[in-house]
């Protein structure tokens, strides 16, 4: 089969008209209210608001219009005209909602009320404020806090996060997991073992500076847009962009930059990768290593000029296990591992050695893997060769996916004790915070699936969608005492109600957050480490939404007992009163907080590995040597499959914004799995055909995904994709990250069944 026969067919480049009709699109299906563009004209901007989309940096020189298409579709959608009210559950059922896509869902419109589940009706009823508070914090007085969870996703802001972090630990636990743990938990895991940051290095400075990008598993054509601005302004200085992805993502192919009116009008589009190489599903560490090889080999051609041998001696450790590694490892073996060729990954190298300043991105196609860990120290590894860690124009940049992921961790949102200044809150609250480590996501999740796990909180998210082994949670999720949703919008995770159970609804990022001493800022960190306030300015959907903060301020009255350090209404009244706890918890980071919110680009937190200062244990950057050349958790089987779980253009994580994947071909379908040509004739399979996908993980469950329409696609042999988060059901909660726990959604084990 030909290339030009496989979808998609010339799906344009990314940005340019294609991205202003999917945003007119989206608004024409989400009605927002009046006033929306001026929302979006403040998004981003210093005194404006920050998108709950992605966490992509906001610069210091902003441009007019400082949204993608994607942020712009949140916004829109946040902005709905359509109320989702009490009267909604007249004549309706949960179980009936069940059969609603999430799409049909996200249409319903904003939350209004507080809502309780009456399990008479088998749906949602009006309740109050005070009526909700005191009859879950009577429900948590019954439980044992070990078997509560408390929940965070990223789009509350840092000071409702920290309160939030706090109430746990006064109701007992670090039962704090978060959705980093689903994503990016490998890059805290990670690059702290190999630089000893948590985070990434980059700055804006970085990217200005850079000369040279190398990719691996990010699309930001989908995920993050707006940084295709700075991609295209290295290709207008005449760097180089070298990406390694399984699929052809557009946003890393071409761009039209949509701010720009001559290139909207000649249609001038920037050829973005240089090189692009379609590697297998999971075996990013083969090709790694092979650049390294190649690298490693013309040192020693050069006598000692390529590799960056001041920065060795001076600042790593573990070298030369590494050379040896690379030494001792065939060509053959990693070619025959990756599917790249030879002289595809010495392309790749030359590049790499030709430019002065190289950033290494990368996003969840290394993270959420077996041994995602592996992957990201193999970058790190990659990257030190040549000293590209520590000085301008150069770092490590993972892309991270929610806006405030980040930022929640740094304010104390983790389930482990050693990442916490206990002794700060035992200080600054007269507590004794719980010494013992909470649980992480798949810990929850294999203790609600177990029946341990009581009651789940969740501050934001649709949780219950996102996780892994859907059926199996599903199944088990309403066997909760208490279950609480902090919520926007309605999601899958309000239709499998605990016994008790309540919807909390929230205001919007972009509305007013009006207090005692008026409306309210609140901040967010972003991928950069940079700390930006956030104002809202919109009238808020309904008159009993109450913010984030506040609820989570109402919720701890009603749990904890009262204490003259515990001051939840004054924190309610005034949110520089948290800032400034935020500030004696963690004043490194977070020196004069208020006096900076709205400095342009943010300010940033800083970064020791940045300086090259390396907080690890050997107090030296290290090199590392995986254990073998992918990061697969099984062995290749005839039949077989890498199911690469997949996020179209018209979604952001769990939520669907509607049915058009432009950048894929794909059109008012989300049913479909994508097929390489040689894999359908060796398995019997047309274009078009129905397909099951059915779980080869081997642990005896059965996990089944029927009615997918086979899609012939431009994909590696053996790797196939299929959209997320339909696709969860197929992933076992034990398929994660062997270091960090994060669920391997990028390379799970299936085969494929005929109709």
């Amino acid at each position: 089969m030909s290339d030009s026969d496989d979808l998609p067919r010339n799906p344009g480049p990314a940005g340019g008209w294609g991205s202003l009709r999917g945003m007119r699109e989206v608004g024409g299906e989400a009605k927002p209210t009046p006033g929306v563009l001026e929302t979006l004209k403040r998004q981003n901007k210093p005194g404006g608001f920050m998108c709950s989309s992605c966490a992509w940096a906001k610069p210091p020189n902003y441009k007019p219009f400082e949204f993608c298409e994607n942020g712009a579709k949140a916004t829109m959608w946040e902005s709905t005209r359509d109320r989702c009210g009490p009267d909604f559950w007249d004549g309706r059922t949960v179980a009936e909602l069940r059969s609603w896509t999430d799409h049909d869902l996200e249409k319903t419109g904003r939350l209004t009320h507080p809502l309780r589940y009456d399990a008479a009706t088998d749906s949602y009823r009006e309740t109050t404020w005070d009526e909700a508070f005191s009859a879950i914090g009577a429900k948590l007085s019954d439980l044992p806090p070990d078997d509560v969870v408390f929940y965070s996703s990223g789009h509350a802001g840092l000071e409702a996060s920290y309160l939030w972090a706090l109430l746990a630990r006064l109701y007992g636990n670090n039962n704090l997991p978060q959705s980093s743990n689903m994503c990016h938990e490998t890059t805290s895991v990670g690059l702290q073992k190999v630089i000893g940051s948590p985070v990434g290095t980059v700055t804006w400075d970085d990217i200005a500076a850079t000369d040279c990008y190398f990719f691996f598993g990010q699309n930001p054509g989908s995920n993050s847009p707006r940084f295709l601005h700075p991609l295209k302004e290295c290709k207008d200085r005449g760097g180089k962009i070298v990406t390694f992805n399984p699929i052809r993502e557009q946003g890393l192919v071409s761009f039209v930059d949509p701010q720009s009116p001559v290139a909207m009008v000649t249609g001038d589009e920037t050829k973005i990768s240089d090189q692009y190489h379609q590697l297998k599903s999971g075996t990013d560490i083969a090709a790694i290593l092979g650049v390294s090889k190649a690298v490693i080999e013309a040192d020693d051609e050069a006598g000692g000029t390529v590799i960056d041998w001041a920065f060795v001696e001076e600042h790593t450790t573990k070298f030369d296990d590494f050379v040896s590694f690379a030494r001792e490892t065939t060509w053959e073996a990693i070619t025959t591992e990756c599917g790249l060729t030879e002289e595809a990954l010495r392309d790749a190298a030359r590049v790499y050695m030709e430019a002065e300043r190289v950033i290494g991105v990368y996003g969840m196609g290394l993270t959420q893997q077996a041994h995602g860990a592996w992957n990201v120290g193999m970058l790190v590894n990659l990257l030190m060769l040549r000293g590209n860690i520590g000085r301008t124009g150069t770092g490590c940049c993972p892309v991270r996916g929610h806006s405030n992921v980040q930022g929640q961790r740094t304010v104390g949102i983790a389930e482990k004790v050693e990442l916490v200044p206990m002794d700060k809150l035992r200080e600054l609250f007269d507590f004794e915070p719980p010494q013992k480590d909470g649980t992480h996501i798949v810990d929850a999740a294999e203790g609600i699936v177990a029946g341990r796990i009581k009651a789940t909180l969740c501050l934001g998210g649709n949780l219950l969608r996102a996780l892994p082994d859907r059926d199996r949670l599903e199944a088990t999720w309403q066997d909760q005492d208490l279950t609480v949703m902090i919520s926007t919008k309605l999601n899958r995770s309000h239709l499998f109600p605990g016994k008790s159970a309540w919807i909390l609804p929230c205001l919007a990022r972009s509305e007013k957050d009006q207090q005692e001493t008026g409306n309210q800022i609140i901040t967010i960190e972003d991928s950069f480490s940079h700390i930006h306030g956030s104002t809202g300015r919109r009238t808020p959907a309904s008159k009993l939404l109450k913010s984030e903060l506040a609820i989570v301020c109402g919720l701890a009255k009603a749990i904890v007992p009262p204490h003259p350090k515990l001051e939840w209404d004054a924190w309610l009244r005034d949110y520089s009163r948290v800032r400034e706890l935020i500030e004696a918890t963690y004043p490194e980071d977070f020196r004069d907080y208020n006096s900076r919110l709205f400095e342009p680009g943010g300010f940033w937190r800083g970064n020791a590995a940045a300086h090259r200062i390396w907080k690890t244990k050997s107090g030296r950057a290290e090199f590392t040597v995986p254990e073998k050349l992918n990061a697969l958790a099984f062995e290749p089987a005839e039949g077989r499959m890498r199911l690469l779980t997949m996020r179209s253009n018209d979604q952001f994580n769990t939520t669907i914004y509607g049915y058009s994947d432009r950048f894929r071909g794909i059109e008012g379908t989300r049913d479909v799995v994508l097929v390489n040509a040689a894999d359908m004739e060796r398995q019997g399979l047309s274009h078009g055909d129905r397909v099951t996908l059915v779980s080869d993980a081997g642990d005896g469950v059965e996990r089944r995904l029927p009615g997918l329409e086979v899609i012939r696609y431009d994909i590696p042999e053996g790797t196939i994709g299929a959209y997320y988060p339909e696709c969860n059901v197929l992933v076992p909660i034990s398929l994660h990250d062997h270091l960090s726990k994060t669920p391997g959604y990028k390379a799970v084990p299936v085969r494929i069944e005929a109709a």
